[in-house]
């Protein structure tokens, strides 16, 4: 697997992209953007389990009856989410204005949008927009990352990624790009993440690989355990590469997948190191469980826990919040069988070891967290069984940040 530097969702081959500002944004920044595939692709997608659902969603739920799609509309300072009737009606109008401007059908559109809920979406605005940037679109990594930066909302870095298998002889690309920084707990939920491959695979095994995918990435991410009414992944898949149609348990398959599941983990992980006022990135994971979900509870508690992440930031290794956010995950496990270690850069500190707490040097601990990374290591000696979630610590500036949203 090649690592394309400058890569994102124009990577592969028959794909454009682009943004402008249509006026939503109050700061003049670009906010509406456009992926479009010169094919139809199979395409397979996963939205929130909030059960309110924005308008966006609910439309993208409604066409995937065909599972081949060739453009996504995203807007961002406005959610469409709580908008009623007028919301539902902006998104047919969102989806009919691209389907005209692309030379496709309406079905042939997903919506998504990302912002501020209960605000009325100025629709009007984006089909002016729609209008002047489907003739513009491209398939410049300069197009890749204007799209990429035009769907961000409090995020401060935009999230790209592109790399390249060879499969039946043939070079298969896949490109993503992502946003989220707030509002992060997905299930899967609270980010809005792109993924374009020119790879020929059918709609019903793409549909099967995102949805484990999504199990051990997106949804092993907390920034602050609220889960949006908005968020989806997407993934268009367009063969234009030209390998003969993927199957499963094939040595093919397998390396599309590893590809395929390296692209979404690092789109996940880059959401949490962007999280909102963030200042740590953290890493659990949870050894020798009885079953996979218990592991993936467990790792998903601890780094929920606002506990741990204001400890975290705190740089105090008060490890008993972590035993804490471990009772409550709803697995079954025996407290005496605990060990738990804290490490970084700077060292590695056991705080725990089969249920006996050990001594330790605070200074030391102190150290070890005061990196940038931070990794949490649990071992429950219940089983065979493991999951990694990925964290970051709770601060200050989130609350500044998540205070003065709607200004």
């Amino acid at each position: 697997m090649k690592l394309i530097k400058t890569g994102g969702v124009t990577t592969p081959l028959g794909f454009k992209t682009g943004g402008i500002n249509c006026g939503i944004k109050k700061n003049e920044k670009n906010d509406l953007a456009m992926i479009f595939s010169e094919v139809p692709g199979a395409t397979s997608i996963m939205t929130t389990t909030n059960v309110v659902k924005a308008a966006p969603i609910l439309w993208c739920n409604k066409v995937m009856n065909n599972p081949y799609k060739q453009a996504v509309v995203i807007n961002s300072g406005n959610a469409n989410a709580c908008t009623g009737q007028k919301g539902e009606e902006a998104v047919v109008a969102t989806a009919n204005k691209a389907a005209t401007v692309l030379g496709v059908q309406p079905e042939d559109v997903l919506i998504a949008s990302t912002g501020v809920i209960g605000v009325i979406l100025p629709v009007e605005k984006i089909l002016a927009g729609i209008e002047t940037l489907g003739p513009k679109l491209g398939n410049s990594p300069a197009d890749g990352e204007i799209a990429a930066n035009t769907i961000l909302t409090t995020d401060t870095v935009k999230k790209t990624i592109a790399v390249e298998v060879e499969i039946g002889g043939k070079s298969v690309k896949i490109g993503g790009m992502a946003k989220g920084s707030g509002m992060i707990h997905p299930n899967m939920a609270t980010m809005l993440s792109f993924v374009t491959t020119d790879a020929n695979i059918e709609p019903a095994l793409l549909d099967q690989l995102l949805k484990e995918t999504t199990v051990d990435t997106y949804n092993m991410i907390s920034v602050d355990g609220d889960t949006s009414t908005n968020d989806m992944v997407a993934v268009i898949a367009n063969g234009m590469a030209g390998n003969l149609p993927l199957q499963e348990n094939t040595p093919d398959y397998e390396i599309f997948r590893e590809a395929f599941i390296y692209v979404h983990k690092t789109l996940a992980k880059k959401i949490i190191r962007d999280g909102e006022g963030a200042s740590k990135f953290v890493e659990v994971e949870v050894r020798g469980t009885k079953t996979k979900e218990d592991a993936r509870k467990l790792a998903k508690s601890v780094i929920t826990s606002s506990l741990v992440k204001t400890a975290l930031f705190g740089e105090d290794a008060n490890w008993g919040r972590v035993l804490c956010a471990l009772g409550y995950s709803g697995a079954e496990f025996d407290p005496l069988k605990v060990s738990l270690v804290f490490s970084s850069q700077a060292g590695m500190i056991t705080l725990l070891n089969d249920g006996a707490p050990i001594a330790f040097d605070e200074d030391e601990a102190k150290k070890v967290l005061s990196e940038t990374d931070i990794y949490i290591v649990v071992e429950m000696e219940e089983g065979d069984e493991k999951a990694v979630a990925w964290g970051c610590d709770l601060s200050y500036d989130y609350v500044k940040i998540n205070g003065d949203y709607r200004s």
